[in-house]
């Protein structure tokens, strides 16, 4: 019998080489991650805040909105998918059965942060974290609602901007005491900042290369390779597909825009995904199939 894609996942961070996932937010994007061969992807909350809600990450998609689209993203994926849980939706017990929803719609993980509610993306200013005691407890009711022990429980604190990295050691130390698999500590400033975190705690670390191929005013792009170096077990890239995706839209629009100000039948191939590629992402062929099966003649 095969490995639960939880195991798989749990597996992956604690394998030797760093685990790399790509942000997913839409079926799209969970398909090319997988079709190129990335052994797992994180949903990230941003990703879908903006692109089904049209809003910024400040807080305001709730549980539902952001439990809907994780689970039809884990049921289209046969690779692990780690959920984003934003804060929780609440306090520990919220947190429970946040954690609860999230396993039983067929996620492999889970991230739970330390933020004040309403949340902001990490990498914004203005963010503020709760008491240390109520970040730990929320952690311990995530651990303690999961069914499967190989379910990923992913810690986060947003501290750094506030308290400083002493904090940060300290919350994620108390974090993985209380149950967290997989420790995160965002918008770090520097790589030794992040060689401080790895050097000081005991879990699996996930750092956050947001873009991955363009700079941001915040944590810095380091390689893959270094991060591996340096200790990093996982790394995520939540904005690489929803930027690359905006650029993608606006570049065929631009096509578009053109082709109407002609009089002549103006191609651009290179800009769109083709009929066959789009079929062949969105599982055709395995639909198809399906009808072929159970088909009465009628």
């Amino acid at each position: 019998m095969a490995d639960s894609l939880a195991k798989q996942y749990k597996a992956l961070l604690e394998a030797p080489e760093i685990l790399i996932m790509p942000g997913v937010f839409d079926g799209f994007s969970a398909a090319i991650v997988e079709k190129m061969g990335f052994k797992a992807g994180f949903i990230s909350g941003a990703g879908i805040s903006e692109s089904a809600l049209g809003l910024s990450d400040v807080g305001v998609m709730g549980l539902e909105d952001n439990l809907a689209r994780a689970r039809a993203l884990a049921d289209v994926s046969t690779i692990p998918m780690q959920a984003d849980a934003d804060t929780g939706y609440g306090n520990a017990v919220n947190v429970y059965h946040t954690v609860r929803a999230f396993e039983k719609a067929g996620l492999s993980g889970v991230m739970i942060e330390d933020q004040v509610w309403p949340k902001r993306c990490g990498h914004m200013k203005g963010k503020d974290v709760i008491p240390f005691d109520e970040a730990v407890a929320k952690i311990k009711a995530a651990a303690d609602a999961r069914v499967d022990s190989d379910f990923v429980i992913m810690s986060r604190t947003d501290t750094f901007a506030v308290h400083g990295l002493d904090d940060v050691v300290e919350r994620l130390n108390a974090f993985a005491e209380a149950g967290a698999d997989l420790i995160f500590a965002d918008a770090l400033l520097s790589e030794d900042a992040i060689i401080k975190v790895v050097e000081n705690t005991s879990k699996p670390l996930c750092v956050n290369m947001g873009f991955g191929i363009r700079a941001r005013s915040t944590t810095p792009l380091i390689p893959a390779k270094r991060l591996q170096e340096i200790g990093v077990a996982a790394v995520i890239y939540p904005r690489l597909l929803t930027a690359g995706a905006i650029v993608g839209m606006t570049r065929a629009l631009e096509g578009l825009q053109e082709a109407i100000a002609s009089d002549d039948v103006i191609e651009k191939p290179e800009l769109v995904a083709s009929f066959e590629e789009i079929l062949d992402l969105t599982k055709f062929d395995f639909l198809t199939d399906l009808e072929k099966r159970y088909a009465t003649g009628e």
